[in-house]
């Protein structure tokens, strides 16, 4: 009786998922190619952001320790 009742709910979860992907819209390709510039553009801007910040920083305290001894 229990293996029935988990059959009944795994076949129902499975009908319910199948009518949720139906409802799904996919993006066409212009607009994922532009996300995904965009978004690699953004990560390569904020990369370089924290390279010169972290350049600037490691100078000062290089200069701070020469300037101290």
């Amino acid at each position: 009786m229990a293996e029935e009742a988990k059959k009944k709910d795994r076949s129902r979860w499975f009908r319910e998922m199948k009518s949720e992907l139906k409802k799904i819209v996919w993006t066409d390709r212009k607009t994922v190619v532009k996300n995904t510039g965009t978004v690699l553009l953004c990560s390569l801007l904020i990369g370089v952001c924290i390279w010169v910040f972290d350049y600037v920083l490691v100078n000062g305290v290089q200069l701070l320790i020469t300037a101290l001894s």
